[in-house]
């Protein structure tokens, strides 16, 4: 048995009522269906113009998908690629970079539950941080807040800023 043939309104509103996509992630979702009487971009813009399609709350989903495990650098990267104009995730912006070293401390705590014993270590934890596209600053913060009971930590730190010879005269 056939199975009946599906729109390219209605595979939009499928792939709509899954999650919010962007302009053109939905069109090159679309464009493999796309048939020589089909109108991919009046469809794109009836969408939008009736609001089934919106950058704004795409910017927001992502955004909200994403704050909790990546830092700023990697949100406003993904929202580039998506084609979004910045000054329509402007506002978003703020509110993520007010709580990017909250964020960065959370992640951290997650990964790794044990504040490092080693310089290696403590690397390996910024490192982890920075490839999550999270800022020199909010890593630097987030080492600090995320093992501030630890004295274990405090020695690690404070091993880092001596020079041997100091290290090794205490």
């Amino acid at each position: 048995m056939l199975k009946p043939k599906i729109s390219l309104k209605a595979r939009a509103f499928r792939y709509l009522s899954m999650r919010e996509h962007s302009r053109s992630e939905l069109s090159q979702k679309l464009s493999r269906f796309v048939e020589a009487s089909d109108d991919l971009v009046g469809l794109l813009d009836f969408l939008e113009s009736a609001q089934f399609l919106s950058a704004e709350r795409f910017s927001e989903s992502l955004v909200n998908r994403k704050q909790a495990r990546f830092g700023n650098q990697r949100i406003l990267a993904e929202l580039k690629n998506h084609r979004i104009d910045p000054n329509q995730y402007e506002h978003l912006q703020s509110a993520l970079v007010c709580s990017e070293a909250a964020r960065a401390t959370a992640v951290l705590q997650r990964k790794f539950q044990q504040a490092p014993t080693e310089q290696h270590e403590r690397a390996k934890q910024m490192r982890f941080l920075l490839q999550r596209g999270f800022s020199s600053d909010a890593v630097r913060v987030a080492m600090r807040d995320a093992y501030s009971e630890d004295t274990q930590y405090d020695q690690v730190v404070e091993r880092e800023s001596l020079t041997e010879s100091e290290f090794a005269s205490r």
